[in-house]
């Protein structure tokens, strides 16, 4: 089997909000904005897409989930909406921090209901203020 890249979340990062814990876990809610591109979809992230994460009191266990939904055009130049729920952890390394999320994508689009069913996985990076966050599905 193959991964085969389903679409690209440019994400812009807006407010941050922290709750911090020095004797349990910490909580952290970033809201963001941005836009979709791939040869499935393209379109804009809608308001209210938020990215909760909660880091261990060691700070070695970071584990998120973010929820989000985009709109725009599917492959066939069809109107649509998907709502995303992105679930998994990231690993801190010396390009940034590493996320690895296995995401759930329901939509409206006939064409693109094959995604319902699929195992997706993705993978982003996270810079300063921008994280691209790339869906893979297997073939």
């Amino acid at each position: 089997m193959n991964l085969e890249e389903v679409l690209t979340v440019h994400v812009r990062l807006n407010k941050t909000m922290e709750l911090d814990n020095k004797i349990g876990d910490s909580v952290v809610m970033i809201t963001f904005s941005g836009n979709v591109t791939g040869e499935y979809f393209e379109g804009e992230v809608l308001d209210g897409g938020v990215d909760t994460q909660v880091i261990s009191k060691s700070g070695n266990v970071h584990t998120l989930s973010a929820r989000y939904m985009i709109e725009g055009t599917d492959f066939t130049g069809s109107p649509c909406k998907m709502f995303i729920e992105n679930n998994g952890t990231a690993t801190s390394n010396k390009e940034g921090i590493l996320f690895r999320t296995y995401p759930k994508i329901i939509t409206n689009s006939e064409a693109l209901a094959f995604l319902h069913d699929d195992i997706l996985v993705a993978e982003a990076i996270h810079r300063e203020t921008t994280i691209d966050i790339k869906i893979f599905r297997w073939v």
